[in-house]
């Protein structure tokens, strides 16, 4: 079963075959895991290392009664919800410049959805060195200025999500949950593109 009721047969078989990685499971790849399930994206490797705190809550996909577990452990609980056939892969630990080809071998489009700089440096840098197509997000900080929100295109496996400037410093930009929405709904967006042969 899908979670999709307006695909194609062609677009299903797409989407229950091909495996989409998640690197990170914070306000970006917590939302993001969800709009693919209910585009019907059926295989999923999620990997974070964190647990969910309070401090979550304002803007990522869990609950209070949540919070002390681990990210991706309450995560596959939320999206079996939606769709209880989802196949989720876990990987409770870092992303390293050592494991992350491993981690992703095995997925066609990796989104990049974490929070400090050089490890999603790293990560983007690894993952093209190995072919991976990767959806990367920057610049989604505060609220307002929604228009400014777009995807571009950085090369022919790259692309990024947001406004590329409202980075989030947790002093005087703070992470909302519109802006991080629309950002992780791109880059679900973006991946559906990708798999399914549509222009980004």
């Amino acid at each position: 079963m899908s979670a999709n009721l307006f695909a194609d047969a062609e677009q299903l078989k797409i989407l229950s075959t091909v495996k989409i990685g998640i690197a990170g499971a914070g306000g970006l790849g917590s939302n993001c895991a969800a709009h693919l399930v209910r585009s019907g994206v059926v295989h999923l490797k999620i990997v974070d290392f964190d647990v969910v705190s309070a401090g979550n809550l304002n803007r990522q996909f869990f609950f209070a009664a949540q919070i002390g577990q681990p990210k991706v452990t309450a995560l596959r609980e939320n999206l079996l919800a939606i769709e209880p056939q989802t196949d989720i892969e876990l990987v409770q630990d870092r992303l390293t410049a050592e494991n992350t080809a491993g981690i992703f071998k095995d997925c066609a489009v990796v989104v990049e959805a974490v929070d400090k700089a050089d490890v999603k440096q790293m990560l983007i840098r690894t993952l093209l060195a190995n072919g991976k197509n990767v959806v990367a997000a920057s610049g989604m900080g505060g609220i307002g200025k929604s228009n400014l929100m777009r995807v571009t295109r950085l090369n022919s496996k790259l692309v990024v999500a947001g406004d590329g400037e409202t980075e989030v410093d947790n002093v005087t930009c703070f992470p909302w949950s519109p802006r991080v929405g629309i950002a992780s709904a791109m880059q679900a967006n973006c991946v559906l593109s990708i798999i399914l042969g549509v222009e980004i």
